[in-house]
């Protein structure tokens, strides 16, 4: 009798380096990145001064790798904060790399790798700021430019502007509906109705679980597509106001869906249909009609057909509660950045990145090694091959190392047959269109951005390098696999520990407040909207957790070991906090909480604190008691 034939599965470390996103074409920022670069060093090589615009497209790639889709709002944050801390590590590391020797300016630049370390543990839009911090600093410190360090630092800002100007500029290609400046906005608002749709069409099948969490990624991206800075002053604007009002009404409606599945009985097609017509009236921007009802056979589906008349009623009237802004205390964000997985971070990138700037500097002032005019990078290199929000150690080299052999060769074929310098501004503007698409995986990312720097290269002046490239790259690759498993001071996989930690004080807060109402009437002046915001952060937190330990599972086994049964416990609190939801819309409804709800919490936080143990998660104590 033969033995059925076992599947063959990739290790976890490969199987991350073969995967890549998927999704539509994102043809406004192709659009953006063939306009950015390219025309910017177009136009410095007309005006004789091609050393700024070499920095300026630089600036504009940079910006590129962050121009992801989303409102045109974010951009400001996600765009201007990373090129603000690119142009002062450029300023600072130009005049460091003119007035300090080889030593000084090695332990400058690990002082910057520490810092911009430990800052990038608070979140994505800090980890690009600190990303372009160093990045900028090593540029600055090694790249003969003999324009002034303000000079420079005024090109980059220039080239991430210049960027940023055409997010804000060019509609959306087929955006027809109002103002097409809040396209972003619309489309974000109106994804987190279908998601609710879809979460009450999986209710009582097994998709259920896969589709409240596609909700809390839609949420997320709506909260973070209103959370940007106000388009017209006081938020005037009634399309503005409007949307507010949409996202506000959709948090109800999310709650009792989430409590619908938690019950786990299916729920006819008319209970999507409402939120599927809220949807069209979203991204079309009109009214919304009449509304079909749900049948209110159950407090779960009474709290849907309420939160339908709710948002039916702000679609009209277009005012609704501003509930989407993610505040972060300054204490909290010290926190992350002191914290263990701040500390972790920052050692790991600042012996990264200063070893790597030691060994480029010695290789440059060896006599036997030649002339070594692109040292700068060896640790620009190193800067995202160290980043833990990246992706895995072993994935991010593996890339790393294909994607730069590929575009070095593709860039050598190049070179050989285009005229210059049009031709490979051409190809500049070209590699800018590609950067949005390449975006998707990490080895096609560093292709193009390889072909990209190698032209910047030589319009400059300088011969041909794609040989040093790949050298300088197999280099940082060998410098970061060793320092990565390196032991470092206090606990490994610190990073891990942190946002799960966040996410069990969200969770507990969350819980606490439902509780609260459970006992009796709560102060706060609106304890509804309290508990939607401390929903909405329990949830966020705990994504959060599980892409930190997605990532870290797919590390080598010996990194990966050390974030072992954190999956299970972030597993546990998330049926915690839909136990929750599910017990406050019952507790909504019925004015108490019903032994099922009560027996579940208690059983799940008892869970909880079983593998909290067993990890030796520290959280803070809270008396909670159900």
């Amino acid at each position: 009798m033969s033995r059925p034939a076992v599947p063959f599965a990739l290790p976890p470390w490969l199987a991350h380096a073969l995967r890549a996103q998927r999704g539509p074409v994102p043809w406004s920022a192709v659009v953006r990145g063939a306009l950015a670069a390219g025309p910017l060093l177009l136009a410095a090589v007309l005006l004789h001064r091609t050393s700024l615009g070499v920095v300026a497209a630089i600036a504009a790639m940079l910006a590129g790798i962050n121009d992801r889709p989303g409102s045109r709002r974010v951009s400001v944050t996600r765009l201007g904060a990373p090129a603000l801390a690119g142009a002062g590590g450029l300023l600072v590391g130009t005049y460091a790399g003119e007035h300090v020797g080889a030593v000084a300016l090695t332990l400058v630049l690990t002082g910057f790798g520490l810092l911009a370390g430990g800052v990038s543990a608070i979140g994505p839009v800090a980890s690009g700021a600190g990303t372009q911090l160093l990045v900028g600093s090593a540029i600055g410190a090694g790249m003969p430019v003999p324009e002034a360090g303000w000079l420079r630092a005024l090109a980059f800002l220039a080239g991430a502007g210049w960027l940023l100007a055409l997010r804000f500029a060019l509609p959306t290609p087929g955006a027809t509906v109002g103002d097409f400046r809040f396209d972003g906005e619309r489309a974000a608002v109106a994804a987190v109705y279908d998601a609710i749709a879809d979460l009450l069409d999986a209710a009582g099948t097994d998709d259920a679980v896969a589709r409240r969490v596609a909700l809390t990624a839609a949420l997320d991206h709506a909260q973070d597509a209103l959370a940007g800075p106000r388009l017209r002053r006081y938020a005037s604007s009634s399309t503005e106001r409007r949307l507010h009002a949409q996202y506000a009404a959709a948090l109800p409606l999310g709650e009792a869906a989430t409590a619908l599945a938690w019950a786990g009985d299916a729920v006819t097609g008319r209970a999507s249909e409402g939120p599927r017509r809220l949807a069209a009236a979203v991204r079309e921007n009109t009214h919304t009609g009449p509304l079909p009802a749900p049948h209110r056979s159950a407090p779960a589906l009474r709290a849907l057909d309420d939160a339908l008349l709710r948002a039916a009623d702000a679609f009209d009237q277009g005012e609704g509660s501003d509930l989407h802004t993610r505040r972060r205390s300054v204490r909290d964000m010290f926190r992350r950045v002191f914290g263990a997985g701040g500390r972790e971070y920052g050692l790991r990138v600042a012996l990264c990145f200063g070893a790597s700037a030691a060994v480029a500097q010695a290789l440059h002032h060896a006599r036997w090694y030649g002339q070594h005019q692109h040292w700068y990078w060896l640790p620009a290199t190193a800067v995202f091959l160290v980043k833990p929000d990246l992706g895995p150690l072993a994935s991010r080299v593996l890339n790393r190392a294909a994607g730069t052999v590929l575009g070095a060769v593709v860039f050598a074929g190049f070179a050989a047959v285009l005229p210059r310098p049009e031709g490979l501004v051409a190809l500049v503007a070209l590699s800018g269109a590609l950067i949005p698409v390449a975006t998707r995986h990490f080895a096609a990312q560093t292709a193009v951005v390889t072909v990209l720097v190698l032209a910047l290269v030589m319009v400059g002046g300088e011969p041909q390098a794609s040989a040093g490239r790949i050298g300088e790259t197999l280099l940082a690759c060998a410098i970061v696999l060793i320092v990565g498993h390196l032991p470092m001071p206090g606990q490994r996989g610190g990073g891990v520990q942190t946002r799960v930690a966040a996410a069990g004080s969200a969770a507990y807060a969350y819980l606490d407040h439902v509780l609260r109402e459970a006992r009796g009437p709560i102060s706060a002046p609106d304890s509804r909207a309290t508990r939607w915001t401390l929903r909405r952060e329990a949830y966020r937190t705990l994504a959060e957790a599980r892409t930190a330990i997605a990532l870290a599972a797919a590390e080598l086994p010996a990194l990966a070991r050390h974030s072992e049964g954190t999956d299970k416990l972030v597993a546990t609190l998330e049926r915690l906090v839909d136990a929750t939801t599910a017990s406050a819309v019952h507790l909504d409804d019925q004015g108490h909480l019903s032994p099922r709800h009560t027996e579940q919490l208690a059983e799940l936080l008892d869970e909880f604190e079983r593998g909290r143990e067993r990890t030796r998660l520290r959280l803070p104590e809270l008396p909670l008691a159900v």
